[in-house]
């Protein structure tokens, strides 16, 4: 097990858990056997969990390190790919760990960066949960009753990719940030 030790790194050399040691092993595995074996090379995960879908399936959001995203978005299809016939029946998402900082305190000089506020790690979630299509469009309703509901339109080139993720998104991004969201595509004439 030591060889997917290796594809783990979390915070503060905490112990992975038996779930994040499976998907270690995966992309060892993926590493050793597959066409994708020179890109996972010097790559690694934080972390792992599994998230409740309507319907008795489950999606498996994989943390990776914020400075590895655009090595792991050259790759991003192949191994979503790979890894679904791992997990047979699991919905994969790939997410970039990002910090929050909370609001500098009153009389201090200094000033978080626009990329550490909840609404930018929120909206660039967002873009993770959905990677291979593309954001078109956003619509926020808020109904009489004071909830609040967030349509998002993904590209519809992508639609054969991500059409029956759509569930698994708004799942996941509910378990991460606790906003409501539902994922259409836009309706176009023909």
């Amino acid at each position: 097990m030591y060889t997917s030790r290796k594809k783990i790194h979390k915070d503060k050399n905490a112990e992975p858990t038996e779930f994040e040691e499976s998907v270690g092993q995966a992309i060892f595995d993926l590493e050793t056997n597959s066409d994708l074996k020179s890109e996972l090379k010097d790559l690694y995960i934080n972390s792992a969990v599994q998230v409740d879908v309507a319907g008795n399936r489950k999606a498996v959001v994989i943390h990776i390190p914020y400075r590895l995203r655009k090595a792991y978005r050259k790759i991003h299809v192949r191994l979503v790919r790979e890894l679904e016939k791992k997990f047979s029946g699991k919905d994969v998402v790939l997410i970039a760990t990002r910090r929050i900082v909370r609001p500098p305190k009153k009389g201090s000089a200094v000033q978080r960066p626009r990329t550490r506020t909840l609404t930018a790690v929120h909206e660039a979630m967002l873009e993770d949960v959905v990677l291979p299509a593309e954001i078109v469009g956003k619509r926020t309703r808020y109904r009489l009753d004071g909830s609040k509901i967030m349509k998002v339109f993904l590209d519809p080139k992508e639609r054969n990719n991500t059409e029956y993720k759509l569930e698994s998104f708004s799942a996941v991004y509910r378990k991460l940030s606790g906003k409501d969201v539902v994922f259409e595509y836009p309706i176009t004439d023909a």
